[in-house]
């Protein structure tokens, strides 16, 4: 049964709350009004205009809008915000998108063919600047992917199976998969191997093209990519990125085959697994989802164990634990700043075993033994933040894109590790954002970008200049830093918002209402 009522009705009648919205524009009856109608009925005497009359700015009824309530049953499988209000991305009409978000209108430059046109140029920029660049951006594929690959292929011995690995196990995979056309070309086949990867969760992203807020995401994608630079597709980070942003588009209607993906993903870097603690938090098949990432986990370990790997599976975990301060890292500021301003007893060095600069001062040892029970309580934190908006009823566009960005972040900055390629985590959870919640999700989308920039900057174009200690360069990291701060800070307020506009539900644009006997 279809009933529609005018903009402000005076019914105070319960309603149902498994009803879905649909703004439409109507036009009062040409008959006199009736009276008011009895408690616990809705009125239907209305009439829907014609499309001209609606669109035209020349009409006494463009801009005003009324509710159309469309009594549906709503499937029990969704993930969050079941048995809200909510206005559906597909409303028909350019005034009814306008009032609900302003990117239900596609600009020309973000049609389908013009976005595909973009990711090659992009992606063909990204493979120049990987040559092209100061700093070597290849360097960890073209000395330590393709050393491992070698080792594998030439009986030298597997890392994570005859030998500890730095990485989850899994990252061998693709590393092994760029020597396909020999080590001369290990370096294009990496390149190659990524932008495939990209292209399908660029692919999933658009969908049939129809989706203004999915072809945006796809347009800040690329321009993301873009200002990240070679270190965007030059670290085993970009084999995880489109697999953990593939994962995030289908986990609300297929969280279990999201959650396989994410956890494949985290066995290649481990940082997808915030995305999978997020779920498991929200979602109501969060048993399913624990079965499906132990479940593929234990399968993965059992191969391992068959292949003779023993405690090896688990030396990433370790060879983490025990690295030094990374000079990029928040926590490396202190002493970073220290080294810049000449002050004895801070300087800068090169591990030989890590490969990478670390900052050595006073304090950095107690810092080294801090730091990962600290990432462990921050993340505990968020969590709990999260479980709390859930438990008050957050749906789901508005907590868990919040909730994952917010525990990427606490990955980012509570670490002793700063790789510049950390940034790349960004995009999966601002991506999720913007396709669920649109111009809400402006401001992290714009600080997303200035982190990139920034970031892209300092490696590998300048960063002599910060191995030295170079007091500009000090300057330009902790501006990133401090903005990645305030990214954290915008996206555990959200979470917490979340939970309170479910209490609060005049802040929707048509809220929640009680129950209705039908």
């Amino acid at each position: 049964m279809i009933n529609r009522i005018r903009g402000k009705s005076p019914i105070k009648t319960p309603i149902q709350p498994k009803i879905n919205a649909t703004v439409v524009l109507v036009r009062p009856p040409s008959f006199p009004p009736s009276p008011p109608p009895a408690r616990g009925s809705l009125t239907n005497s209305t009439e829907i205009l014609p499309e001209s009359a609606t669109n035209s700015p020349q009409s006494p009824f463009y801009g005003k809008i009324s509710v159309e309530l469309v009594r549906r049953r709503t499937p029990r499988s969704g993930l969050g915000g079941v048995g809200q209000w909510r206005v559906p991305e597909s409303t028909p009409g350019p005034t009814a998108a306008a009032a609900t978000d302003a990117t239900a209108h596609p600009r020309g430059w973000v049609r389908p063919a013009l976005l595909w046109a973009g990711f090659a140029a992009v992606h063909a920029a990204l493979a120049w600047l990987c040559f092209a660049s100061t700093g070597w951006p290849l360097g960890d594929v073209e000395r330590s992917y393709l050393g491992w690959a070698t080792d594998a292929v030439t009986g030298g011995g597997v890392v994570g199976i005859s030998a500890p690995f730095v990485y989850p196990i899994l990252a061998i995979l693709p590393m092994l998969a760029a020597l396909a056309f020999g080590p001369g070309l290990y370096s294009l086949t990496w390149l190659g191997l990524v932008t495939l990867l990209d292209a399908v969760a660029f692919a999933v992203l658009l969908g049939p093209g129809r989706d203004p807020r999915a072809r945006l995401a796809a347009a800040w994608w690329l321009g993301f990519l873009l200002l990240l630079g070679p270190i965007a597709v030059g670290r085993i980070d970009a084999i995880t990125v489109p697999l953990a942003i593939l994962a995030v588009l289908v986990l609300r209607s297929r969280p279990v085959w999201g959650t396989m993906l994410l956890t494949l993903a985290a066995w290649i870097k481990i940082w997808p697994a915030a995305v999978i603690a997020a779920l498991f938090l929200v979602s109501r098949k969060r048993w399913p989802v624990a079965a499906a990432a132990a479940g593929t986990s234990l399968g993965i370990v059992v191969i391992a164990l068959f292949l003779g790997s023993g405690l090896n599976v688990f030396s990433f975990v370790s060879e983490q634990t025990n690295r030094g301060i990374q000079i990029e890292s928040p926590v490396a500021g202190l002493w970073m700043w220290q080294a810049a301003l000449k002050i004895p007893g801070n300087y800068i060095y090169y591990d030989q075993q890590i490969l990478t600069y670390q900052v050595i001062g006073t304090g950095t040892q107690v810092a080294i033994a801090v730091m990962t029970p600290l990432l462990l309580a921050c993340i505990a934190a968020v969590l709990l933040l999260g479980w709390q908006a859930n438990e008050a009823g957050a749906s789901w566009p508005r907590l868990f894109p919040p909730l994952v960005l917010a525990l990427v972040l606490t990955l980012i900055l509570v670490n002793k590790v700063g790789s510049p390629q950390f940034t790349a985590w960004l995009a999966a959870p601002v991506i999720l954002g913007l396709v669920l919640r649109g111009r809400a999700w402006r401001l992290p989308a714009v600080l997303a970008l200035a982190v990139a920039a920034l970031t892209q900057l300092v490696y590998p174009h300048l960063y002599d200049w910060l191995i030295v200690a170079d007091p500009l360069l000090v300057l330009v990291l902790s501006l990133r830093n401090l903005l990645e701060v305030i990214l954290l800070g915008w996206a555990v307020r959200e979470v917490h918002a979340s939970g309170a506009r479910s209490e609060h539900p005049e802040h929707d644009l048509v809220p929640p209402t009680p129950n209705l006997k039908e």
